[in-house]
């Protein structure tokens, strides 16, 4: 008789870690060479390995500098694929450096596409990373290799649903025939499919993309997803504050996660000094205001 092995559920993983160090503050990975201190670009404007090589020195710092403070990063691809085949590998790198210490890995693909194109985007992001961002708007086949690898794998899903940029209104705010906006269809499909992947924690392995410069937005999400885990980009250097989410952390403290970017790894830019010191000092004092905000 063939022996089951219980599966490590994302889900379940994200609410051992925030209940561990306290946090429900991830840091993005946002790597921009002209933003990067001197001494760490050192000869990027040579080539794209040189460039390549100072991206993952610096996630790598960032990572190390942040760890004590957050429970995932989340490195946006479009700055190492920027890249080439030199700024993949620098990702896989990165990935693997942050599970080293100990972190979830959120890739922030926007993946959506159908069918084996779809196959081919969930088998070449799930070894490398704990969790993956893909657009639902193409509608559920171009999903379902990511949803079977969340049911089958334990693996995060996040779709977006609302995002932050002032944009999102074109398509998402769009009224529908009963009155309610696109999103909010979105919405409650996300939450059918995340009710397919609950883990022990009660929380799914499905969770949504809600921009947190909109705080009636989510509040809503959390309404209309009450099992899916909150991803809530946003806060600090596009405006959106720690008391703009607290009504997302309603279904428990590990039912959202805030994601905070360019406010944190590029702190020195405006607090001076050591840059790793700059980005942990921030990522501390952020970790601390949304454990506030979320009264757990």
């Amino acid at each position: 008789m063939a022996t089951e092995v219980a599966v490590a559920q994302f889900s379940d993983r994200l609410a051992e870690a925030v209940g561990r160090k306290r946090s429900q503050l991830v840091v993005g990975l946002d790597p921009r060479l002209e933003l990067i201190p001197v001494e760490v670009r050192g000869d990027a404007h040579l080539d794209r390995e040189q460039a390549a090589d100072a991206v993952e020195r610096y996630c790598r710092g960032i990572v190390d500098a942040v760890a004590p403070s957050v429970v995932a990063v989340k490195p946006q691809l479009a700055f190492f694929e920027v890249l080439g085949a030199d700024g993949f590998r620098a990702f896989e790198h990165v990935c693997a450096y942050a599970r080293a210490a100990g972190l979830l890995v959120i890739a922030d693909a926007k993946r959506g596409d159908i069918g084996s194109t779809a196959r081919a985007y969930a088998s070449a992001y799930f070894p490398l990373a704990d969790a993956i961002t893909v657009n639902p708007y193409l509608g559920r086949d171009s999903l379902d290799p990511f949803l079977q690898a969340a049911r089958r794998d334990g693996a995060g899903v996040f779709c977006i649903v609302k995002t932050s940029n002032a944009g999102s209104a074109d398509v998402q705010d769009a009224v529908l025939l009963d009155g309610e906006p696109l999103w909010h269809h979105v919405a409650r499909l996300v939450c059918e499919w995340a009710e397919e992947a609950v883990g022990e924690s009660g929380l799914s392995n499905v969770g949504a993309v809600v921009g947190a410069t909109y705080p009636r937005a989510v509040g809503e999400a959390r309404r209309l997803m009450p099992q899916s885990v909150l991803l809530l980009p946003g806060v600090g250097a596009q405006g959106a504050t720690a008391a703009d989410v607290a009504r997302a952390f309603t279904s428990g403290p590990a039912s959202a996660l805030v994601s905070a970017s360019r406010s944190v790894i590029y702190a020195y830019r405006a607090a001076g000094g050591d840059w790793r010191t700059s980005a942990g000092v921030e990522a501390a004092r952020l970790r601390g205001e949304v454990w506030a905000a979320a009264g757990w």
